[in-house]
């Protein structure tokens, strides 16, 4: 049996899939709960939180930080923002910039790694499943490398979640994984979770 901690995962409706918002042990349907049974099934005695809501941006992350992932203790923060700080660019023209981003996401990344947590840092993903979403790149690719540069800066697991659905992307078809291009489908969510499990060691 693995050392026995406290694992929060926080973030926006790819978190929260299916959680009810009042319950942050009902895990959902989504990649925490299959991450969740997997680490189970390899030895971890864990207690998983999910705190994810959807719609959030970095921004609303830190608003309820404290409430929502550090009043849970946790000894690991697995955090999943972003594509939604690029959504409502082009649905709401409510832009981020990347340099309000990575205010944010550092922030968080701040307050968890001062509280002695270790940090897991999951890559907001797309895959361009309407023509205009191509369009959506041009803001979402350097918010991912914000990630990736805050990943290396705080020595965290980066679970690599834009390269895996863009691989898996070119042997079937992307709506088979990200239904409207950003929510998982049953296979997108498997694919996730055995992503976030193959990289964290944590």
């Amino acid at each position: 049996m693995r050392v026995a901690q406290n694992l929060v995962f926080i973030g926006d409706s790819i978190t929260e899939d299916g959680r009810r918002i009042d319950d942050p042990y009902d895990l959902g349907v989504g990649y925490v709960a299959r991450v969740a049974r997997r680490r189970a099934e390899a030895g971890f005695e864990e207690r998983v939180v999910n705190t994810g809501i959807g719609g959030n941006r970095a921004v609303d992350l830190a608003a309820r930080f404290d409430r929502d992932c550090l009043a849970h203790d946790p000894d690991v923060v697995s955090i999943h923002v972003g594509i939604n700080d690029t959504w409502r660019r082009y649905d709401g023209g409510e832009a981020t910039s990347t340099e309000a981003f990575e205010a944010s996401y550092r922030d968080l990344a701040t307050r968890a790694a001062d509280a002695g947590a270790r940090l897991v840092l999951i890559e907001p993903f797309l895959l361009a499943i309407r023509p205009e979403q191509t369009t959506w790149r041009e803001d979402l690719d350097p918010k991912i490398e914000v990630v990736r540069t805050l990943a290396r800066e705080f020595d965290a697991q980066l679970v690599a979640a834009d390269v895996a659905f863009t691989r898996a992307s070119y042997e079937r078809d992307a709506a088979g994984l990200l239904w409207d291009g950003v929510h998982p489908t049953d296979a997108g969510r498997e694919l996730l979770a055995r992503t976030w499990f193959e990289s964290v060691t944590i």
